[in-house]
């Protein structure tokens, strides 16, 4: 019999609660992350997904609960909010930037992770010129150097076109890995969850609790051998029964 070695929690929230004008969001939410976990959190609409981010990020107070947030932490939201008068170097290196970096350096820095993110030769174009996973790209990569550690991705490939999106999920798991980062993701997509995550919350709605944290062990090592499994339609079956 092995034993699972734990690693380090980086994010661990117990018990929290947040609720807007007597509407309860939230209800006694516990979750945690490890250090280089890919952990996704699935529930329908309403069920305070993004509420649970902007805790994590200090954007928003919980009424009640605890929190330890160990890591930096950088925020990714669907929309890619690159400014359209910015050049994709330009609109990349703005958290260096605030951070105080000169405007040297920081291009210097963003040079280095071009051919790793697939965006060398995109650099001088503008965000009108390019397709939506090229702009997602881009966003994640800003993202990244905000905090360099720790992601948190909501539903960044919501809006894009099936084929597309599934370039984008094999691509986030590759760069996962060339950057050694943790990231915790949202998604209203069953089979991406299941496809990219180590663990999954699965929260219900109104208010959002933790219905199920579900641990994947199945192909963790080539995690594209999921899409064609039975374990993968299992595990959807249980979720859905969930939600």
């Amino acid at each position: 019999m092995t034993t699972k070695v734990k690693k380090a929690e980086i994010i661990s929230l117990n018990n929290i609660n947040k609720s807007y004008n007597d509407m309860r969001i939230l209800q006694d939410i516990s979750l945690f992350v490890e250090y280089g976990e890919f952990v996704s959190i699935i529930g329908p609409s309403g069920s305070g997904k993004s509420t649970l981010f902007n805790i994590i990020t200090g954007l928003t107070d919980a009424d009640s609960g605890d929190q330890k947030i160990s890591t930096n932490i950088g925020y990714m939201q669907q929309k890619d909010l690159l400014l359209p008068w910015k050049t994709v170097m330009d609109n990349i290196c703005l958290p260096l930037q605030i951070k105080g970096v000169s405007t040297k350096e920081a291009r210097q820095i963003v040079k280095q992770y071009l051919d790793m993110t697939g965006l060398r030769g995109y650099e001088n174009k503008y965000p009108n010129q390019l397709s939506g996973g090229m702009r997602q790209r881009a966003s994640f990569l800003r993202t990244f150097l905000t905090s360099q550690d720790t992601m948190l991705l909501d539903e960044p490939f919501g809006a894009l076109d099936s084929i597309t999106k599934s370039k984008m999920q094999k691509w986030l798991l590759e760069i996962k890995e060339k950057l050694n980062i943790t990231i915790l993701f949202i998604t209203h997509d069953i089979e991406e969850a299941i496809f990219l995550s180590d663990r999954i919350y699965v929260l219900g709605a109104k208010p959002g609790i933790i219905k199920s944290e579900i641990s994947l062990d199945f192909h963790k090592e080539e995690k594209t051998m999921r899409l064609v499994s039975n374990e993968l339609l299992e595990t959807k079956n249980e979720i859905l029964k969930l939600l």
